[in-house]
């Protein structure tokens, strides 16, 4: 498996010596997942990241009746999880499997944080990660509140161009948050 994404992930935000790469990739786990293969359940308390190597994984949760609510979707390049289960160490809400045969490297959060004192700089990477969560999950929480499912439609096609032509139309339903008959209507028109 490629580690090459990954490694070009963090020196996009931080320069690391090849001493510091060593260290941190002897801590990273790599690991093959088939479609629909399951890697976190909504209860589970989650102790690894998610970096996706290639493939495409995403995290949701189901209601009362069900229907999931898609979260986030992470195609090749992106880092995925349930960040409040994994910060806090209590079990989590969201479920995350892979929508595709995929690769993902994986770090735990125990070894995270031996690597945040051996290695400082990667406590910029990720609160640079951090950030960006928290303005995606902000911007998704008020796209929902204020914008049509089109306007939401056209973010999603935005954010994720490279899925627009592979997702089946139910997936991109749950993730705008209507049926996926509606969502067909809306396509047609």
């Amino acid at each position: 498996m490629e580690q090459h994404l990954l490694a070009e992930s963090i020196q996009n935000q931080i320069d690391l010596n090849a001493q510091e790469k060593e260290l941190f990739f002897s801590f990273v786990k790599l690991k093959k997942v088939k479609k629909k293969q399951v890697l976190l359940l909504e209860g589970d308390v989650s102790r690894y990241a998610l970096f996706v190597v290639s493939g495409c994984l995403r995290s949701y949760c189901v209601d009362e009746n069900g229907n999931p609510y898609i979260q986030q979707f992470a195609p090749e390049g992106w880092w995925i999880g349930d960040m409040y289960s994994l910060i806090t160490g209590k079990p989590g809400h969201l479920v995350v499997d892979a929508i595709f045969d995929s690769e993902i490297a994986m770090i735990a959060k125990a070894d995270l944080n031996r690597l945040y004192q051996e290695i400082p700089q990667l406590n910029i990477y990720f609160r640079i990660l951090a950030e960006n969560a928290l303005v995606y999950y902000q911007s998704r929480a008020m796209e929902n509140l204020r914008l049509t499912a089109k306007e939401r439609y056209e973010r999603f096609c935005t954010r994720y161009p490279s899925l627009i032509a592979c997702l089946p139309q139910k997936q991109v339903a749950a993730y705008i948050g209507v049926t996926p008959e509606f969502l067909s209507k809306m396509l047609n028109q």
